[in-house]
């Protein structure tokens, strides 16, 4: 791709593989409800719909029913103490990041993934410090799609949308940054439903394996 000044990852299934303490979680949830546990990667589907998806495909059941608050709150409770166990950035990430900082280029993080839940796990990876600026809902007003989260990170970074490169692995994150005027990647390495195409999110470009990610931003076109 042609130069960038700054990059912006999405967290959850783009930058970091979170899968393996999300279902770590809901296993130990439904064990003590005496239910099954869904398929791995079932679970991984449901990964891009927070707490709310991952309770609904487990329990089958929705956010109206009467227990469905309860469970979540249960299942949050249970994540929160097992954030960062087998979590770690996807093959070819932290080569990646680390180009970045040697060619001083910034990177940051735009999740709606909850900051009570999000700096643990960065902390955890030592991710947290190296980011030039980490969005969550917390810090704005409008999440994902919303260009906000894309154009907020900018700010922080100190760098004009259109210098730089938004990627992630769910139509929000391709619309956010395209909303906000940024140039943008769709992650089809990252939790796709089996019907999703991640070329036809209308992203500039699509990359199916994260360890290919560094070369097509650094070898220009």
């Amino acid at each position: 791709m042609k130069p960038f000044a700054a990059l912006i990852f999405d967290l959850d299934g783009t930058l970091v593989d979170t899968a393996p303490d999300f279902i770590r979680a809901l296993t130990l949830q439904l064990a003590r409800h005496h239910r099954p546990l869904p398929a791995a990667d079932l679970i991984r589907c449901d990964i891009s719909d927070g707490s709310a998806g991952l309770v609904s495909r487990a329990f089958g059941i929705d956010a109206q029913h009467s227990e469905f608050d309860a469970l979540r709150n249960e299942f949050l409770a249970i994540y929160y103490d097992n954030l960062a166990v087998d979590s770690a950035p996807f093959a070819g990430i932290t080569g990646l990041l680390e180009r970045c900082q040697q060619q001083q280029i910034p990177w940051a993080i735009a999740t709606n993934k909850p900051w009570r839940y999000t700096e643990p796990v960065l902390a955890a990876l030592q991710l947290l410090e190296p980011a030039a600026a980490v969005i969550c809902p917390d810090h704005v007003s409008q999440t994902k799609p919303d260009a906000e989260p894309v154009l907020l990170a900018c700010r922080q970074m100190g760098i004009d949308a259109a210098d730089t490169i938004m990627v992630g692995d769910h139509w929000r994150d391709i619309e956010s940054g395209r909303r906000a005027g940024a140039r943008t990647i769709a992650a089809g390495w990252g939790y796709l439903r089996p019907d999703e195409k991640a070329q036809e999110w209308n992203a500039d470009r699509t990359i199916h394996c994260s360890k290919e990610l560094e070369a097509a931003l650094f070898d220009h076109d």
